[in-house]
């Protein structure tokens, strides 16, 4: 069974426990930089991208979260997609980039305008799930702005990229751990 890491610094990581879980991985949450030698992939929640990076920075975590992220596969949510884009902007910050992608934060607005939705994947996803709908929950949300050459669209909002890979990773502006699908977290299982 495969181990997959989640940084359990901030968010709603027992959530993608148990998600992990249900896709048939087994959860090992991460807090301590030698146990980023123990697992097979990693989840970046959702949460606050600059609480979450001053977290990494004060438990000393950074470093082995990029040299990890270098060779092994990271899947982010929300937050967690906003420190794995190459850029960030609303306002700028430092993020890890792992991925070719630009991200807005907070671009869907305030805490009032979250919401649940049904998304149509894209073939790309189809093609490697079981077919139908997949619901997103959108909370504080940011917005794929730019896309590099080499990054692949799962799964589109009102047209915005929301759900995105590029080799080993990806990345999801919405919270699929708070969904019982689990097909998202299935897909990025299939990277380990």
């Amino acid at each position: 069974m495969k181990k997959v890491g989640i940084l359990s610094l901030q968010g709603d990581f027992e959530a993608h426990g148990k998600a992990v879980e249900r896709a048939g991985g087994e959860a090992v949450f991460v807090r301590e930089p030698e146990q980023f030698g123990e697992i097979d992939g990693l989840i970046i929640p959702g949460g606050e991208s600059t609480t979450m990076l001053k977290l990494l920075h004060y438990e000393g975590l950074m470093d082995s979260l990029a040299a990890f992220g270098a060779r092994k596969p990271v899947f982010g949510t929300c937050a967690g997609a906003i420190l794995m884009a190459h850029e960030v902007s609303s306002p700028q910050q430092e993020s890890l980039d792992f991925m070719d992608i630009g991200v807005e934060r907070n671009a869907y607005g305030r805490q009032i305008d979250s919401r649940v939705t049904e998304l149509d994947p894209e073939p790309e996803f189809l093609d490697r799930t079981a077919p139908g709908k997949l619901e997103a929950v959108f909370i504080r949300a940011p917005i794929i702005r730019r896309l590099g050459a080499q990054t692949k669209v799962l799964a589109r909002y009102r047209g915005d990229p929301v759900l995105v890979e590029q080799g080993r990773h990806v990345v999801a502006t919405f919270h699929p751990e708070l969904t019982s699908d689990r097909r998202v977290h299935e897909l990025f299982l299939e990277k380990l």
